[in-house]
Order: C-alpha cells, then structure tokens, then sequence
C-alpha cells in the first residue's frame, strides 16, 4: 500500500501505520450507507496518486470522519489535497452532517496547513507512541452549520466546489481525477 510506504520512508513508521489504514478501508468496504459515506481516489495519468475518506462517526450521529487523505509524492504541488478536501467537504455538507472531524499526527504539516485554510479547528493534543515513533495526535474539528452572514457578504454565492457524489469521477485540472469509491451492493 502506497500510504504506509510513503509514511515509512517520510517519517520511519511501521507497518502499524498500513495495519490501521487497511482496517479504516475494511471497515468503510463493509459499510451500508452509501448516503453518509464515500471515499475519492485521485488519479494522474492513470495511476492512483491520493485518496480520501468521510464516514459517520459511530459515536456522534451529526459528525463525519475525515478518513486517510494521502496524495502520493509524485502528484504533490497540483492542488490534489486541496481539492479531495474540498470534495469530502462538500459531500459531507450534502449529506446533512454538523461537523468533520479528524484524527492527524504533528509531523503532516501539508495536511495540516489544508485543514486550517479550511476552517478546521484543533480542539485537542495528546503525544502517544505509534507507528514505531513518539508522536503528537491531533484532533480538528469543522462546523458546517453556519449562522446567517451579515454585512458586505451577505447572500454572496459561494465559491464552486467539485464533487463527484457518487456521479463519475469529478474532472480535475491536467488530466487528474478524483474519482468515488467503488459502490456497495
């Protein structure tokens, strides 16, 4: 798997790391809510470069879970990032969820510079040994149910947002894709 590679050679994790993205695409495989979750796999020329997850939180009915964002070294610096968070952002909004809320670790600061220019906020730390390495878990969160502008912006139209919603692939610049995970029977 291309992540725990990646993550290996990037900041020396173990093969936990692969363990745990394995079970979160198990698990979302063997989910039945179609409605509420969905996973994008960006592609470049052909090749799968990136990925991303939003699920139900099983412990708050009105929160999604930003799962396994990853965009593979060789597709880094196209907006890849950006624009799977977006898509997951915008789906989840669709689907009526309050909040995303995620799970990342200190060393991810691309990852982490994304989510803060979207308005995600860090709402708690805790250092835990994981993955072979002494990390820094970090916990954000995003409101998505926002109160009515007031002033200059009031009734501006937001800005477009690509999505695939369960529709094909979502076209992107220069040929790449982000494109919905396969759907359940």
């Amino acid at each position: 798997m291309a992540h725990g590679e990646v993550y290996a050679r990037e900041f020396g994790w173990d093969s936990s790391f692969e363990a745990l993205v394995a079970e979160i695409v198990v698990r979302y495989a063997a989910g039945d809510d179609p409605d509420r979750d969905r996973a994008w796999i960006a592609e470049l020329a052909g090749r799968r470069v990136g990925c991303i997850f939003c699920v139900a939180d099983p412990g708050s009915d009105g929160t999604a879970l930003l799962r396994i964002l990853f965009v593979h070294p060789d597709a880094r610096g196209r907006d890849l990032g950006r624009r799977l968070i977006d898509t997951c952002l915008e789906f989840a909004r669709t689907a009526g969820y309050e909040r995303v809320r995620l799970w990342t670790n200190h060393p991810l600061l691309a990852a982490r510079h994304l989510y803060l220019e979207r308005g995600f906020q860090l709402v708690a730390e805790e250092p835990h040994h994981s993955f072979g390495v002494d990390l820094v878990g970090q916990t954000y969160e995003l409101e998505l149910v926002t109160q009515p502008e007031t002033g200059d912006d009031a009734g501006a139209a937001p800005s477009p947002v690509r999505s695939a919603h369960g529709r094909g692939p979502a076209q992107t610049r220069g040929g790449e894709t982000a494109a919905p995970g396969p759907p359940r029977s």
